[in-house]
C-alpha cells in the first residue's frame, strides 16, 4: 500500500545500488539457511508427533490425556516465550512486516528469531493449523535488519532489506523464488519499486541457493498431467473464483471473529494457549491426518485421493481449526492452511461441475490446482503472488488461463463486497489493541 509515511525511500547516492545488491544477496543467504533449517526441523517434529501418537494410542484413554497434556504444555510455552521475550512474534509476523516497512513499527530485534523458530516449531509439530512460511518471513525481515545495522546502511537501504529478507523467508518456506519476489512487491510494498525490486530477487536467489543446496530442489507438491477442459470449462473457472471470493470473505471474517471472542473471554494468554492446543491435541489422538500445516492434505487433495463424501467434512474441520489456531497467539502462518481449504473447496466445486455436466469430461483436480490460488487471492488480494506460487509449488504452469479466470473472480467479489485483505485487517486490529 502506497503511503507516505516517513520511510519512503531516501534518494540513492549513484553507484550506491552495487553494494545494496550484495547485502541483498548475503540477506538472502542467512534468511534461505534459517528458513531451510526450520524445515527440516518441522519435518523432524512432524515424525516425533507421528511416532509419539502411534505410542500413545496403547494406552488407550491414557494415551489420549498424555496427547492433550503434551499438546497443551508445548502450545503453552509457545504462548509465553512469545508474550515475555518477543510478543511482535506472535501470529503470522506479516502484518507486523508491513507496518515497518509502512514506518508504523520498529523493526524486530534480533532475538525475535530463536522465539519465532521455537514457538513455530512448537506449536507446528503438536497440531496447530499454522503455516512455516509466517516464522520464515518474519525471520528473514528480522535477520535483514540486523544486517542492514551491521554494514551501517541508510534508512533506505534498510528498508529494502527488510522487505527483501521477507521475501527470502517465503520463497525459501515454499521453495518458490519468483512468489518472495513478486510477494514483496505486490503485498509488503504495494507497488513497483526498481531499487526494491532488485534487493528481492538478489535475495530471493541468495535464499533458494542455499534452501535447495540443503533441503533439494523439488517442488513442494508433485501433480499429474492437469487438463483445462478447453475453452468451455473456463467458465466454470470463473465462477470457482466467485465461489472462492465468497469463501474467502466468510474466512476472514470468522478468523477476525474469533479473535475478538477469545479477547472477550480473557484471562491468561497461555490458559489459552493451552486450551487450544489440548484440543488440537485430542484431534491429533484421533485424526492424525487432519492437523498440522496441511501439506500431506493437500497433496492427497491434488492427486485426487481424498474421498470426495469425507471433502466437506474436512474442509469444516480445518477452517474452524485453523481460526482457533491462530487463536493461540504462538508463531505461525496462514498461507500453508489457506492454500489447503482452497484446494479442498475447488475439489469439491471440480465434482459438483463433473455430476452436473458429465459430458465435458471435467478434471477435478484441476479445479483443486485453481482452487489454491484462487482461495489465496480472495483472503490476500495477490494474485499474482498466489498463481506463481502454486505454479512454483507444483512445477505446473498448464493451467495459466483458468488461474487468471479464477483469480480474476476471487478478487472481484471481495472487492466489491468491501471485505477488507486479511494481513490489512489484522494490522488495523493489532494497532487498535496497541492505542
Amino acid at each position: 500500500m502506497e503511503t507516505e509515511q516517513q520511510t519512503a525511500e531516501i534518494p540513492a547516492k549513484p553507484g550506491s545500488l552495487v553494494p545494496l545488491a550484495f547485502l541483498a544477496i548475503l540477506t538472502g543467504i542467512g534468511a534461505g539457511a534459517v528458513g531451510a533449517v526450520f524445515r527440516l526441523a518441522l519435518d523432524y517434529g512432524a515424525g516425533l508427533r507421528d511416532s509419539v501418537l502411534a505410542l500413545s494410542r496403547g494406552y488407550e484413554i491414557g494415551g489420549l490425556l498424555l496427547a492433550m497434556g503434551v499438546a497443551a504444555l508445548a502450545t503453552a510455552l509457545s504462548a509465553t516465550l512469545v508474550r515475555r521475550i518477543a510478543p511482535m512474534a506472535s501470529g503470522s509476523g506479516i502484518p507486523h512486516v508491513e507496518a515497518v516497512l509502512d514506518g508504523e513499527l520498529k523493526p524486530a530485534p534480533v532475538w525475535l528469531i530463536p522465539i519465532k523458530f521455537i514457538g513455530g516449531w512448537l506449536s507446528i509439530t503438536v497440531g496447530l493449523a499454522l503455516g512455516r512460511e509466517g516464522p520464515s518471513v518474519q525471520m528473514g525481515a528480522s535477520l535483514a535488519h540486523l544486517v542492514g545495522r551491521v554494514f551501517r546502511r541508510d534508512q533506505a537501504d534498510r528498508r529494502s532489506l527488510i522487505a527483501g529478507g521477507a521475501g527470502a523467508g517465503l520463497a525459501t518456506a515454499f521453495n518458490a523464488p519468483a512468489a518472495g519476489s513478486i510477494f514483496v512487491l505486490e503485498e509488503l510494498v504495494g507497488r513497483f519499486e526498481p531499487r526494491m525490486a532488485v534487493v528481492a530477487l538478489g535475495a530471493s536467489a541468495g535464499a533458494i541457493a542455499v534452501s535447495r543446496h540443503i533441503t533439494g530442489d523439488a517442488p513442494d507438491f508433485s501433480v499429474g498431467e492437469l487438463v483445462a477442459g478447453g475453452i468451455g470449462a473456463l467458465p466454470l473457472f470463473l465462477v470457482l473464483g466467485l465461489f472462492a471470493g465468497l469463501l474467502a470473505i466468510l474466512y476472514n471474517r470468522s478468523l477476525l471473529g474469533t479473535l475478538v471472542v477469545a479477547d472477550w473471554i480473557g484471562g491468561p494468554v497461555e490458559l489459552r494457549a493451552a486450551v487450544i492446543g489440548a484440543a488440537v491435541g485430542a484431534l491429533a489422538w484421533t485424526a492424525p491426518n487432519l492437523v498440522g500445516g496441511g501439506d500431506n492434505l493437500t497433496q492427497m487433495t491434488l492427486n485426487g485421493q481424498l474421498p470426495l463424501m469425507l471433502v466437506p467434512l474436512i474442509f469444516l474441520i480445518r477452517f474452524v481449526l485453523g481460526a482457533a489456531s491462530y487463536a493461540a497467539a504462538t508463531p505461525g502462518g496462514l498461507f500453508a492452511p489457506l492454500l489447503l481449504l482452497g484446494s479442498l473447496a475447488g475439489l469439491a466445486f471440480g465434482s459438483a461441475c463433473n455430476v452436473t455436466f458429465p459430458g465435458m469430461g471435467l478434471q477435478i483436480e484441476a479445479f483443486a490446482f485453481v482452487g489454491m490460488a484462487a482461495l489465496f487471492t480472495g483472503v490476500v488480494r495477490a494474485p499474482l503472488t498466489g498463481i506463481v506460487l502454486v505454479v512454483e509449488m507444483t512445477g505446473s504452469s498448464a493451467l495459466l488461463l483458468p488461474l487468471l479466470a479464477a483469480c480474476f473472480g476471487a478478487m472481484l467479489v471481495p472487492s466489491v463486497l468491501r471485505d477488507e485483505p486479511i494481513y490489512e485487517a489484522l494490522r488495523y486490529r493489532a494497532a487498535r489493541r496497541v492505542r
